[in-house]
């Protein structure tokens, strides 16, 4: 249209006619540019417009929205477990690990998969607003999963009896039971500390405690169990080690000097063929006076090997094995918490 009316201007040899046609083509390109730039301004409003609401609502169906006081707990650890029936919060306990089975209610939780193979998707689908995990390297991935996705995680560390009162409160303080984890730390300390007077005048004996014996791997000092095995009236068998449950080899179980050999079973059944085949095994080692006095014993792990409530009921298992006669009569442990 401007070309043609050109053009005829030309053939005219009007001069105004040929101004008034070029002020045309200006005006119309003029127009034509405001027109790109509103339409371009009217596109960056959109695009920051969905960007707010992506960021808004966007993940909306990931996150779960957060509460003053947890009432769907998801705890993946058969101690934590514990820990959370002795604060009252059984009710509000959704979903537990396969291996929780203590105390009895425990067990008629979902199940989310186990302590060494928790299941992320059993767990999102439980609908949680607390999981609770511990601080090993099979639970930090679904951990740090569950937070991306915008759950409240709670990570514990469980490797020594101070960990176990610093993981009470810590469960107390994200469940809103803070007073009564309060009264659960008190009356553990109160037993351990009962347990520990009665054996603090007893000679030390020498503890060898066997987690597995094939291949044969032992707890060290910087345990859990070397905290049990003192409190109870003894002394480890073994010195300081870099690992926390290190493997030993022959000569250095020869030379260890072990009065007593504690083994943990392994599961619950079949603990009396478990000890004949426990035995078996250390009757190698006729030269230890554990094998010469026959102090070997495989208990029960589920009381002694879980950091949790019962903590001086295993204690008192273990004080009962260093000294039978002393510890026959029983030291006050509250029967409550069992």
């Amino acid at each position: 249209m401007i070309k043609t009316e050109y053009r005829l201007t030309v053939r005219r040899g009007g001069k105004p006619a040929f101004a008034k046609a070029t002020a045309g083509r200006q005006n119309t390109e003029s127009a034509f540019a405001e027109a790109s730039a509103d339409r371009y301004r009217i596109w960056i409003l959109i695009i920051a417009a969905i960007a707010v609401i992506f960021a808004a609502f966007g993940c909306r169906e990931k996150r779960v929205p957060e509460t003053a006081t947890p009432v769907r707990i998801i705890t993946i650890s058969p101690n934590i477990t514990e820990i959370a029936f002795a604060l009252g919060l059984g009710e509000k306990i959704i979903a537990v690990s396969s291996d929780s089975d203590w105390p009895a209610e425990a067990r008629e939780k979902i199940k989310v998969g186990s302590f060494w193979q928790p299941d992320i998707e059993a767990v999102i689908a439980a609908k949680p607003d607390l999981v609770i995990t511990e601080k090993y390297e099979n639970q930090k991935a679904i951990a740090d999963n569950l937070e991306r996705l915008g759950y409240k995680v709670l990570n514990l560390k469980m490797e020594t009896i101070a960990d176990l009162f610093t993981a009470i409160q810590k469960v107390g303080d994200a469940a809103g039971c803070r007073q009564r984890s309060e009264i659960v730390a008190k009356d553990i300390q109160k037993q351990i500390n009962n347990i520990k007077a009665k054996s603090a005048s007893m000679s030390k004996v020498k503890v060898l405690w066997v987690i597995q014996p094939d291949p044969l791997r032992v707890a060290g000092r910087n345990t859990f169990i070397n905290g049990m095995i003192e409190i109870a009236g003894g002394e480890n068998a073994i010195g300081a080690t870099i690992q926390p449950y290190p493997p030993i080899s022959g000569e250095e179980l020869s030379g260890c000097g072990a009065e007593v050999i504690i083994q943990s079973a392994m599961g619950t059944a079949g603990i009396s063929e478990q000890k004949k085949t426990a035995e078996l095994f250390w009757s190698k080692f006729s030269n230890l006076p554990a094998v010469i006095n026959n102090k070997v014993f495989v208990i029960n792990a589920d009381t002694v090997l879980r950091l949790g409530p019962r903590l001086p009921e295993g204690i008192e298992a273990v004080a009962l094995l260093l000294h039978p006669e002393e510890f026959s009569e029983k030291t006050g442990v509250d029967k409550d918490l069992k």
